[in-house]
């Protein structure tokens, strides 16, 4: 697996992320960062390795990169910082594009940044320092209809005044609204000045609403840049970004949260299957069409009032439902009151079998066999898909409660060694953790291999078998025979550890080596078992063509 090879995935941060601290940031139209962690990614097209980097980032470090962009646009076009920020947040945060397309129409992108335009702006600004210097006055306030003296009152820039009561209302509830807030408007009808951040820090003594309004910020900066994803865990406060462009390709990030999650298309980490088949495999589980087939595969229409009943138990006598409440055989349909032992009793129906024989065989029949036999697939891929997910996930947890409770260093001085020699069984369940990811995401490519490539699928499953059962037989050596020397009281001998010490590497680098061997293969499509196909394909067409023309020269 090169550098993903799965005993360092989780063993340390800084071997799959690289360090916000270690970072030289360049900035560039899309913000690239140069960094010196890559990962492998594979282009399929030209079975070549692509390296690509990424770095993990804190709020801290989202929050420096947002700051010197808005003071870099402040300061070069002279701007205060709230219209630095409208501007920066309707071109993608991007410092360059404001900057040039500011240089190319400045009135333009004032209007559509919710700016005044310049000689407006020049204009208000004489007009607010004049204001200063006038007495208080009492003024009718627009929304509220009270009158109040003018120094209870504010404005954005556009100088339309509101009370501060009936402007803090109008910013709170567009908060509580939720990210809309940070495009907020002079409430004045047909008005379109911004009401910034600046208006909205003076407004909000309540460190609540500053709060709620500076996170909505803060995100809008990472949904605004193509290069920075939010780590998709519930409540991470991570960011991943790139700074190669991927095209349509994608790779595995994983955050400081020990999460790992495709690039591509933000679904947790499933590489080496694409995303296309991942894609697929999400619609097919969410759609209706599985409980349609169900129905179809375990239900009859009842001979008498064409209800749909089920099959409860083992016996052919079926009941339907009241008021109908009519009996039947669930093979041929036949009122139940024709059958008997001279049928074949309760579990077999000869009526049946006969006419099954004489070629006299339902369509719906047909179409029920198959849709049992296409829902038995999905159900046997659907489970192992599932189980191997909850299987990952928990040994995941486990990992964490280890590394919390320093499980190891507990363990080396109850068997007298150190906590370095004994990482072996953190790199077992670390092996465990990617051999489940590789597990889970293998049979929702087992899936869709079509059943007329029965070499391809036989080879596939071969390999999916020997990963499974090395596997297998990992787990069970650490849950079964690895644990019982974590306990004081019954952790036997130094002697019998070290047995167990030996052999739960040998089968990590065991299923290690399988599970290479099933990537690798998946990676390629499996080609060369379809190339293989193809080679003895055109030898058997070969072989007919020779035959054909020797016996026509006869």
């Amino acid at each position: 697996m090169d550098e993903r090879e799965v005993s360092d995935d989780y063993s340390s941060d800084d071997d799959y992320m690289a360090d916000y601290d270690d970072v030289i940031y360049e900035y560039s139209d899309d913000d690239y960062i140069n960094d010196a962690h890559y990962v492998n990614v594979i282009d399929e097209k030209t079975e070549t390795r692509k390296v690509l980097g990424y770095a993990v980032l804190s709020e801290a470090d989202i929050k420096k990169l947002q700051e010197d962009a808005i003071t870099e646009v402040s300061s070069l076009l002279s701007l205060s910082r709230g219209e630095a920020i409208n501007l920066l947040r309707n071109h993608g945060w991007s410092v360059d594009k404001v900057q040039t397309e500011w240089f190319i129409d400045e009135d333009k992108v004032r209007r559509s940044s919710g700016l005044l335009d310049k000689e407006s702006s020049c204009l208000n600004a004489k007009l607010r320092d004049a204001n200063v210097k006038e007495e208080a006055k009492k003024i009718i306030c627009k929304l509220c209809s009270d009158e109040t003296s003018s120094n209870n009152f504010a404005s954005a820039a556009c100088g339309h005044l509101f009370c501060t009561e009936c402007l803090l209302k109008y910013v709170k509830a567009s908060i509580d609204g939720g990210a809309g807030c940070l495009g907020l408007r002079c409430p004045e009808p047909k008005c379109k000045i911004a009401l910034d951040q600046d208006m909205v820090e003076l407004l909000c003594v309540d460190d609540g609403y500053r709060e709620k309004y500076r996170r909505f910020l803060l995100r809008s900066y990472v949904e605004g840049k193509k290069w920075i994803k939010w780590c998709p865990t519930p409540g991470c406060e991570y960011a991943i970004t790139v700074f190669n462009d991927l095209g349509e390709e994608g790779f595995d990030a994983f955050c400081h949260c020990k999460y790992g999650f495709c690039w591509n298309c933000s679904e947790d980490s499933h590489w080496p299957v694409d995303c296309r088949t991942v894609a697929r495999w999400a619609e097919k589980n969410s759609r209706e069409a599985e409980n349609t087939n169900w129905i179809l595969a375990n239900t009859k229409l009842c001979p008498n009032c064409k209800c749909p009943v089920e099959r409860s138990n083992g016996t052919m006598r079926m009941r339907c439902r009241p008021p109908c409440s009519f009996v039947f055989c669930w093979l041929c349909l036949g009122e139940w009151k024709t059958h008997g032992r001279k049928t074949g009793g309760l579990y077999k129906c000869n009526i049946y079998e006969q006419a099954k024989a004489k070629g006299i065989y339902n369509e719906e029949d047909t179409k029920r066999e198959m849709a049992k036999s296409a829902l038995d697939r999905y159900t046997h891929c659907y489970e192992r898909w599932s189980s191997n997910g909850t299987s990952r996930d928990k040994a995941r947890e486990y990992l964490k409660q280890m590394q919390a409770n320093k499980t190891l260093d507990k363990l080396a001085l109850m068997h007298d060694t150190t906590a370095r020699q004994l990482e072996f069984i953190t790199d077992a369940l670390s092996q465990i953790i990617e051999c489940r990811r590789v597990l889970k995401w293998s049979y929702a490519y087992g899936y869709y291999i079509p059943d007329e490539k029965v070499a391809k699928k036989n080879f596939f499953e071969h390999l999916q078998g020997q990963a499974e059962d090395s596997l297998e037989r990992l787990h069970h050596c650490l849950e079964e025979e690895m644990k019982g020397f974590f306990e004081p009281d019954i952790a036997g001998s130094t002697q019998e550890f070290r047995k167990v010490w030996a052999k739960l590497r040998e089968l990590t680098s065991c299923a290690k080596t399988y599970f290479e061997n099933l990537v690798k293969a998946l990676e390629n499509n499996l080609a060369d078992v379809e190339s293989c196909e193809e080679g003895r394909s055109n030898e058997r067409l070969q072989v007919e063509t020779n035959s054909t023309a020797d016996k026509k020269e006869k």
